[in-house]
This record gives C-alpha cells, sequence and structure tokens, in this order.
C-alpha cells in the first residue's frame, strides 16, 4: 500500500505548456518519420520476387497506421511519466529535466527498433530481400528522428532546465562532454543516414536486381535526405554550443558596462553548464567586491579607495606632498548634547557632515576623518588637483553659506590652511589608515578655535592665499600675524572679503598667543 500512495504524491514536474510541446515533438515527429519510410518503401525500395506489391503494400500501410495508433500514445504517457517526481525530493526534480532530452529520445529509439524488428520480420515472409530492406530503413529513419527528437526536446526544456538546476549545473560525469555530444549528433545525424546510402549500393551490387533509374532515384532522395538530415543535426549541436557561448558574452558586455546584477541562465549540462554558472559565479564575486569597495569607499573616501584598489601592495609611509586642509568643528557641541536627546544630536550631526561632504567633494576634496563633532578635509591628496589651495578656500566660502542655509541650528568654525606635509599609510600591516600628517594639518586646527568667534567663522592662512589661484585670492583679505598656541611663527590671518573681514586681529580666543 506504501509504494500506490508514493506514486499518487508524485508530481510532473514541467508546466502543461512544455508537456503539450513535447507531446506534439514527438507526435508529429512519428508520423512525419512514419510517412517517409512508407513512401520510401512503397517507390524506391526494390520488391524482389514479391509476387502481389500492391497487396503486400496494402498490407504494410494496415500495420503501420495500428503501430502508430498504439505506439504513439504509449510513448507519450510513459514520457510523460519520466516527469512524475516526489514534490520535494530535489535532486529528482533535477534528474528528471536533465536526463529528459535522453530518456525521451532512447524511448523512441526503442520503439523504431521495434518497428524495425516488427516489420522486417512481416515482410521477410513476402520476400527476405524486401524484410532486410524494409527493416534497414526504418531502423536509420529512427535513428535520426531520435537524433532530432533529442536537439528538440533539448531546446524545448531550457526555460524548466533553468529553474531546477538554480544556476549550479550537475557534474559532469552525468552527461557526456560537448566533443562527445558533438561526435554523437555527427554520427546520428550524418553518418547513419550516409551508411543507409552505401547500404542501398552495395545491396545493388550483391543482388544485382535494381535498375539504373531505380538506383540513381534512390540515391538522389536518400541523398537528399541525408544532406537535409546532417544540416538540421549539425545546425542543432552548433546552437547548443552556440547559445550559451553567446549568452555568456552579451552578460560579460554588460558586466563591462557597469551593470552588475547581470547573470545568465544554466540550463546546459555539459562544460558549457559550467562555463554558465562559473560566469554568474565571477559576476557575484564581482558584486560583492564592488559592494566591499563602496563599503571602504564611504569609511575612507571613494580617492582612497580607489588609490588603494589600483596599488599592487600598499607600503606603510609616505610623500611629500602640497597639499590644502580645511578643519571645521562645530560650535558649543557641549551644551547641544546636553540640551537635545541622543537621536535629535545624531541627526543634527548627520545632517551637518551631510552638507560638509557634500560641499568638500563637489570641490574636488577628500574628507580625511570625522573627530566627533569636527571634520578634517584634504585638498591635494591622494589625487593631485590642479589648484589646493584655491580649491580649499573656496569650499570654505561655499561651506559658510551652505551651513547657514541647510543647518542654521549650529554653528561651525571653519579654519584653512596650505604648505607641504606628508600624506600617505600609517600604522601597521594589519590596521593602517591613509592620512596626512605636518604643519599645515595643526595650522588649520588652530585656526578653526579662533575662527570660531572671527567674522562669518571663517579664517585662513595667508600662506594658503598666496598659493591659491588669482582668482579665489582676489576674494580674501590678508589681515595682521598672530602667534598661534602650540606654534613659535606667526601665522597671518585672512578672511573672505564679502564676510567684513578687515584684518583686525582683536579676536578673543585662546589660541592666540601674541598679536
Amino acid at each position: 500500500m506504501g509504494r500506490p500512495e508514493r506514486t499518487a504524491r508524485r508530481k510532473v514536474v514541467i508546466d502543461l505548456p512544455v508537456r503539450l510541446l513535447l507531446s506534439s515533438v514527438i507526435v508529429a515527429g512519428n508520423i512525419l518519420s512514419s510517412a517517409a519510410v512508407t513512401a520510401y518503401a512503397a517507390w524506391l525500395l526494390p520488391k524482389g520476387d514479391v509476387a502481389d506489391p500492391r497487396g503486400v503494400l496494402t498490407f504494410n500501410l494496415m500495420i503501420v497506421a495500428g503501430f502508430l495508433l498504439v505506439s504513439i500514445p504509449v510513448c507519450v504517457v510513459i514520457g510523460a511519466l519520466k516527469f512524475r517526481v516526489p514534490p520535494d525530493d530535489v535532486d529528482q526534480k533535477r534528474l528528471a529535466v536533465i536526463y529528459a532530452p535522453r530518456r525521451l529520445a532512447f524511448l523512441q529509439g526503442s520503439f523504431w527498433f521495434a518497428a524495425a524488428v516488427l516489420f522486417g520480420v512481416v515482410n521477410a515472409q513476402f520476400s527476405v530481400r524486401l524484410g532486410l530492406a524494409i527493416a534497414e530503413t526504418v531502423l536509420i529513419v529512427g535513428i535520426t528522428s531520435s537524433a532530432l527528437s533529442y536537439l528538440l526536446t533539448e531546446r524545448i526544456l531550457r526555460r524548466s532546465a533553468t529553474r531546477v538546476l538554480a544556476g549550479k549545473p550537475p557534474r559532469m560525469r552525468l552527461h557526456a562532454g560537448v566533443l562527445i555530444r558533438s561526435v554523437l549528433f555527427w554520427a546520428l545525424g550524418t553518418a547513419t543516414p550516409v551508411c543507409g546510402l552505401m547500404m542501398a549500393g552495395l545491396s545493388a551490387l550483391i543482388y544485382s536486381d535494381i535498375s539504373v533509374e531505380l538506383l540513381a532515384t534512390t540515391s538522389l532522395v536518400a541523398g537528399g535526405a541525408a544532406l537535409v538530415i546532417g544540416f538540421l543535426t549539425t545546425v542543432g549541436a552548433a546552437r547548443a554550443v552556440a547559445d550559451p557561448v553567446r549568452a555568456v558574452r552579451k552578460a560579460m558586455q554588460q558586466i563591462e558596462q557597469g551593470r552588475m546584477h547581470t547573470s545568465v541562465p544554466v540550463y546546459d549540462v555539459t562544460e558549457l553548464g559550467a562555463l554558465q554558472a562559473g560566469f554568474n559565479t565571477m559576476a557575484a564575486g564581482l558584486r560583492e567586491r564592488e559592494r566591499i569597495r563602496e563599503l571602504f569607499g564611504r569609511q575612507v573616501g571613494q580617492e582612497v579607495a580607489s588609490a588603494a584598489a589600483e596599488a599592487s601592495e600598499v607600503r606603510l609611509g609616505g610623500e611629500v606632498r602640497s597639499v590644502a586642509v580645511l578643519f571645521v568643528d562645530l560650535v558649543g557641541s557641549t551644551t547641544l548634547a546636553g540640551e537635545r536627546p541622543p537621536t535629535e544630536v545624531v541627526a543634527l550631526l548627520n545632517q551637518f557632515f551631510g552638507v560638509v561632504v557634500e560641499v568638500i567633494e563637489s570641490n574636488g576634496g577628500w574628507i580625511n576623518k570625522f573627530e566627533g563633532d569636527a571634520a578634517l578635509a584634504v585638498f591635494g591628496a591622494p589625487n593631485e588637483i590642479p589648484d589646493p589651495a584655491g580649491q580649499a578656500l573656496a569650499a570654505g566660502r561655499h561651506l559658510v553659506a551652505r551651513l547657514a542655509d541647510d543647518v542654521p541650528d549650529l554653528l561651525a568654525g571653519i579654519g584653512i590652511s596650505a604648505g607641504d606635509a606628508v600624506a600617505g599609510y600609517v600604522g601597521n600591516i594589519r590596521r593602517y589608515e591613509y592620512t596626512v600628517i605636518g604643519d599645515p594639518v595643526n595650522e588649520a586646527a588652530r585656526l578653526t578655535e579662533l575662527a570660531k568667534s572671527a567674522p562669518g567663522r571663517i579664517l585662513a592662512s595667508a600662506a594658503a592665499v598666496s598659493l591659491a589661484g588669482r582668482a579665489e585670492a582676489s576674494r580674501w583679505t590678508l589681515g595682521d600675524a598672530v602667534t598661534l598656541r602650540g606654534r613659535t611663527q606667526p601665522t597671518r590671518l585672512a578672511g573672505p572679503s564679502d564676510l567684513a573681514f578687515t584684518g583686525s586681529t582683536t579676536l578673543d580666543s585662546e589660541d592666540v598667543v601674541t598679536s
């Protein structure tokens, strides 16, 4: 009782439209092939010493009709049963689909072999010569018909194979490779019909009972059929190879265009299936690499991420670069944190830093790091830009305007400096970061504290203005020199002309040591 219950729970693994199409292929293939055999046997096969050729033909037509009425339904039913598997058995589903072309071709081949034996024995009663000729014809047509059926079935089941393979082809031992399959199709589609033609000529030599006209007609018809069938099987086999390769080639072009979510359907079970699945694996790896690179770029900046990706090896240390540095720091962040809920503080900080990042990047700079409520931006490293100092000064002016418009609840001081600094990787080989170290960084930080009480809350060093291009330098006014805390050399101040900077050094800040 257990076995029938398991059978009852089985379901067909392919959809109804696919089943109907496969059934149509089986029915049409058998009928057309049978008609071809009948026509060839009736008009071109030698009848030998048959006393009543017309009666023999009528008798064979009746057997053909009866055989088709029985064999076609049986073949369709057995073929459908091959697709019934337990609904939860994934391996059985996969095997049912990927083995379907071979099983259906073998099923048809078995019926054709049975037909060859049947018609050979039946006609041997009238003439041994006729029985052998018919059996030979039926067998050759059956082999070629099965080969064509294999190709058609394989193509029809591509979507079903894609679904059950789910991006991973089975092991190669399940199916012959591309080379073996190509040779097999040549043998079935081309060599077999040609062998039939050669056997017809051999029979003519042995029995010497065929006229020149009949032999010529037989050769022309059989040769034409061999050409057509050989062409169809060759094209079918070539398409089976070309289609997966073409799909992979198109997908590679899409990857080159940046469409990383491209994939190809896996429906082949030869080396081509491994190629399809291998491409999908490669594409998944590229997507993961791109995702990591994007996350890495958000952490350290796209410029550093690109430089690290292009470098064959990351080495600790740095090089002297001419850079400009912009430091921005919030005013009264401690009070802000004490007066507002943490979530609101974080939201304001994110809004503040969003404006900072947008302005800095639009002016060619790079955010080196966020330090609590402050940010350090660098211009001229790791990528060289035409005017580091000028672009940093322009970014500072734009930042003042944007912060006033977009984040009016927050106040920030901005300091800008420029000069030579060491840019490179510092840390340990297991944990390092790209940064800029030097006097411009320290000077910009001190200027930022001083700028919190300056007009417009932005100050730059005169050195930065002198290094900037003429157009940007003309927008700044130079002021007096001050000695900033922790420095021995005085720094001459500069401020944007449009923010009423007068050059006065009467600034109340602990960062001013002397004036």
